[in-house]
């Protein structure tokens, strides 16, 4: 008899359920519903959506397992009767950026305070990290920080949704989710009560972290509900990424991520320690501005993404010394969460529409490659650099990111890795015993080109400058 898991993916942007053959992987079926645009979001609407691309994939009444991946970073506050307290501010929300400054400072001074944090929860507070959401609450909107009884993520309230219970001890999450909050620390396995009360000012109930195959609770139609996974986890996993395995994803935010056997502590903040949703690390380098890069460059240049690949492949590498620094949301890698883009070189024989597409391209790749020389300095060793997302649909990005990342890529077929990672992960949960199932999911394709240093140092001497301009 077929048994069947769902993987569910709510994601900034969307949510994706897929519904595959828990034995072979297989897909059966799938279905997809938006969320409201903006950085700060009512949580019933990403129920609202999972309830309907859960009906657009044909219910989930007959699946026997279902995982729920998710955005991470978001704070989910709820009061003592399990409602919400107030809408959830989301990773990409950088109104907290001065209260991540605060929270470093009351560990120490600079570089004291980094470390200790880092040597605490593997991370350095930035604006994207729950822990400096809860102390913007704190100071902002003291009154709901008061009402707040529990604090949990996107994807911890959903399972907890899914579960039916209103009751808070119910609560689970994954070792990837809690490794993003910066107050539990994936090297020891255990939550900084001290750390949520420096942000808070009050130490709320936190969601009980399981393993990796574990089940928390059932859902109303008698399936499994698995741990659960933060976003880039579960992408892994549905990548059956392992040790030596670096992947790239070009989606909302740009993220390279490695599978490590150890957790990192980095404590300039750049490379966060998180845990992955196997039981091993995945220390990641996140951006704020990726796929959306060439969203906003097409708009400008009035052509479709396909018209924008075409343009950027036909200037030259370096597009003539024109160079994009695309922090066009401000940036978290590096940490200037009030600055804008910045265009340099423009000059008569480099204003044309090529030049721009291609510099583009070039500088939303170049701070991935940023991310991936992190990484390297913190002891990964990539044998593999896999490169997913919907920014990695364009050609340009394909045919360009092996030079200016200074390696071949393998391009995986289009699909929904983070939900395929969830699927994964529940099918795990109905037979803890048999390990990770060894789906193969999808073929990739190589690319290799050229390496083209002179991309990356140009690009580097005008981040920096940039960067002097807005820490001034």
């Amino acid at each position: 008899m077929t048994r069947l898991v769902a993987g569910v993916d709510s994601s900034t942007q969307s949510c994706k359920v897929v519904v595959r053959d828990a034995d072979t992987g297989a897909l059966v079926r799938e279905g997809r519903a938006r969320h409201p645009d903006g950085t700060e979001v009512d949580p019933e609407a990403w129920w609202r959506a999972l309830q309907e691309a859960a009906e657009q994939a044909g219910g989930l009444e007959d699946v026997a397992a279902v995982s729920v991946a998710g955005q991470q970073h978001g704070m989910v506050c709820l009061d003592d009767a399990g409602a919400v307290v107030r809408p959830a501010l989301l990773w990409n929300d950088t109104r907290s950026a001065p209260d991540a400054t605060d929270l470093i400072a009351d560990l120490g001074e600079g570089e004291q305070g980094r470390t200790a944090w880092a040597e605490a929860v593997g991370l350095v507070p930035v604006a994207s990290f729950t822990v400096t959401k809860l102390r913007w609450l704190a100071r902002n909107e003291p009154e709901a920080a008061a009402r707040t009884s529990a604090v949990c993520l996107p994807h911890d309230w959903l399972t907890w949704r899914l579960a039916g219970s209103a009751d808070l001890a119910g609560l689970t999450t994954d070792r990837s989710d809690a490794s993003g909050t910066g107050y539990w620390s994936a090297a020891t396995g255990h939550y900084r009560g001290d750390l949520l009360r420096l942000a808070l000012g009050s130490e709320p109930a936190v969601p009980r972290v399981i393993g990796p195959a574990d089940s928390g609770a059932t859902a109303a139609t008698g399936a499994l509900l698995g741990a659960g996974a933060g976003d880039n986890a579960a992408a892994a996993l549905g990548l059956a990424a392992g040790p030596g395995d670096v992947v790239v994803s070009l989606g909302t935010s740009g993220v390279v991520t490695a599978v490590a056997e150890v957790a990192a502590a980095d404590p300039t903040g750049i490379v966060a320690g998180f845990a992955d949703a196997t039981g091993r690390h995945l220390p990641l380098v996140a951006t704020l501005n990726a796929a959306r890069v060439l969203d906003a460059t097409a708009r400008v240049l009035g052509v479709d993404h396909g018209r924008l690949a075409e343009l950027a492949l036909s200037a030259p590498p370096g597009s003539g010394g024109l160079v994009v620094v695309p922090w066009l949301e401000g940036e978290r890698t590096p940490d200037v969460p009030d600055a804008t883009g910045t265009v340099e070189g423009l000059a008569l024989d480099t204003a044309t529409p090529a030049h721009l597409a291609r510099a583009a391209v070039e500088g939303m790749l170049c701070g991935l490659a940023d991310g991936l020389d992190a990484l390297v300095a913190h002891g990964a060793e990539p044998r593999r650099l896999l490169l997913v997302g919907g920014a990695a649909s364009s050609r340009a990005v394909r045919e360009i990111a092996p030079s200016v990342l200074g390696m071949p890529v393998d391009v995986p077929e289009p699909g929904e890795y983070v939900a395929d990672g969830a699927a994964r992960q529940a099918a795990w949960a109905l037979d803890p015993a048999s390990g990770v199932p060894g789906w193969t999911l999808a073929a990739t394709h190589r690319v290799e080109a050229d390496p083209t240093p002179h991309v990356r140092e140009q690009y580097a001497a005008a981040r920096d400058r940039a960067l002097r301009h807005f820490r001034n």
